[in-house]
């Protein structure tokens, strides 16, 4: 069974820095698109950014360009986001999930997302 955790989450104080873990197991970590995506109060899901774990290849939602990177520990069957200048507006649950289409549609419609993890919240505030 295809299994992602979550975990990193916690209070940061405007402009600092966060760094989140996605553990993967019970599939082919390689084969697949992870993405992370958050949802802050009142507000809908939207995705964050994605790696394909197969070409290393990325995407950025425009409002994070610039100060998220994410990235795969492949040895650990990991995906990292890296967070820096974050913004009270970053406050959100972020969650990994991986695209079972393996095309990184997913990361547009997430119909196509499955194993979501619990969660874990980030809260950026002074």
């Amino acid at each position: 069974e295809a299994q992602l955790v979550e975990s990193g989450g916690g209070l940061v104080r405007p402009g600092g820095s966060l760094t989140l873990s996605c553990a993967a197991s019970g599939f082919t970590f390689d084969d697949y698109v992870i993405g992370w995506f958050r949802q802050a109060p009142g507000k809908e899901r939207e995705t964050v950014s994605c790696i394909n774990n197969n070409d290393e290849t990325t995407t950025y939602a425009d409002s994070v360009k610039g100060r998220f990177t994410i990235s795969s520990d492949h040895a650990k069957n990991t995906v990292y986001l890296q967070m820096s200048s974050l913004e009270p507006e970053d406050t959100a649950v972020y969650y990994c999930a991986r695209d079972f289409s393996r095309t990184g549609y997913g990361c547009y419609d997430h119909n196509a997302l499955d194993a979501w993890g619990q969660g874990t919240l980030v809260t950026v505030s002074s």
